[in-house]
Formats: structure tokens, C-alpha cells, sequence
């Protein structure tokens, strides 16, 4: 999916990094060949390269504004962070998560008031469309924090944040798991492109 406004907002920095007028033919070629967000976020240096006029020094300026792109993309975060509801951790997470081209679970962990201890970690980056996780994972790092609750997330590349029977069989072994050790799992959100489906607020979990 496209967004206009921040195709347009990422021209006008990569414009600036390298002195070059938005029309210029170097922009207007990257913008050809990576039209998407999805694409531009995940451009490598050996890609820009093959475009007439790139070299390396160019292609490092590209990389680091498109690196900064993301990072201006990110809320301003406050310490401690405080998860109430799902959209804080969409909030949080959907500026670095969105434009991934595999699936990415991370997990964020929290104490008894909710705060976020440390900061999100990604615990597995899978296929197209599949991240392998366990809850053995999940929850060695949760008890290694002291956390009280986790709050899991992964993106779906496709966009669709739509659970799969895969995603929702996960959750139901997170939460069980969960009772066991002592940990509660408060929601397994998925991301998919400026959307999210919460699997609480669904009632699958």
C-alpha cells in the first residue's frame, strides 16, 4: 500500500541528503525503481548502486536518510512507557514494524503498573509469512526481566492484519503457558499496514 503524503515527505529528505532538487533524476529513479514504502524502507546499498550516478558515498546518504526516515516515524518516548490499551503498543511499534518484508514477533514485557521494562525485543524473524516462536522463548526472557505480563505482537508483510488459524492456535498456547509460569499474556496484536487486529478485543484469546 502507498502513503502520499510520506512518499512525498521521504523525497523531500533524500532530496535534501543529497543536494538534489525533488525532479532530479536520480530521485525520480529511486521512487521508480522502489514505489512502495514497503520497498523503499527495505533498500539495500548493493540495489542503489545499479542506478546511474550512485556510488557508494551516495548510496550510504540514501540508506541514512531513509534510516532516519524511520526513526522520525517513531513516537517521542517518555520513560517509563505505560501500555493501557493495545493502540500505546501499536503506537510503538508500527512506524519499525509496517514496512517489513518477514514476519517479526516481538514481544514487549511490563511490570505489575503496566510500565514497559527495557525496550521491545524481537524474539523471531521468519518467512514471507511465518515466524517460529514458542512459548519457551517467550517466557525465559519474561522471567529473566522480573516481568509481570507481556504483550506480543507480529506483523503480517502482506498488510492483512487478519489472524491466521496458526496465529490464534499460538496465542491459546502463550496464555496457557502464561498461567503456568505466572505470567499473564495481556493481548498478541497484528500489524499489518497502518492496521491492527487485536486478538483480545476479538475474543480469541
Amino acid at each position: 500500500m502507498n502513503h502520499p503524503n510520506e512518499l512525498s515527505t521521504i523525497k523531500s529528505l533524500l532530496g535534501d541528503a543529497l543536494a538534489e532538487k525533488p525532479g532530479s533524476y536520480i530521485i525520480d529513479e529511486i521512487f521508480d525503481r522502489f514505489p512502495t514504502m514497503q520497498e523503499l524502507m527495505n533498500v539495500t546499498e548493493f540495489e542503489l548502486l545499479s542506478i546511474k550516478g550512485v556510488g557508494k558515498i551516495k548510496a550510504r546518504q540514501i540508506t541514512a536518510a531513509l534510516q532516519l526516515a524511520r526513526k522520525l516515524g517513531r513516537p517521542t518516548n517518555t520513560i517509563p512507557q505505560i501500555i493501557r490499551r493495545p493502540q500505546d503498543a501499536v503506537d510503538l511499534l508500527m512506524p519499525e514494524l509496517r514496512y517489513l518484508q518477514q514476519e517479526h514477533f516481538v514481544v514487549l514485557f511490563l511490570n505489575t503498573k503496566n510500565h514497559l521494562i527495557g525496550q521491545p525485543e524481537t524474539l523471531s524473524i521468519g518467512s514471507l509469512n511465518a515466524a517460529i516462536v514458542t512459548p519457551h522463548m517467550v517466557f525465559r526472557t519474561a522471567v529473566k526481566r522480573s516481568a509481570a505480563s507481556v504483550l506480543v505482537c507480529h506483523n503480517h508483510p502482506s498488510g492483512d492484519p487478519t489472524p491466521s488459524p496458526e496465529d490464534i492456535q499460538l496465542t491459546k498456547r502463550l496464555v496457557e503457558s502464561g498461567n503456568i509460569v505466572g505470567v499473564d499474556v495481556l493481548d498478541h496484536l497484528v500489524l499489518g499496514d497502518g492496521r491492527y487486529v487485536s486478538m483480545k478485543e476479538q475474543g480469541l484469546m
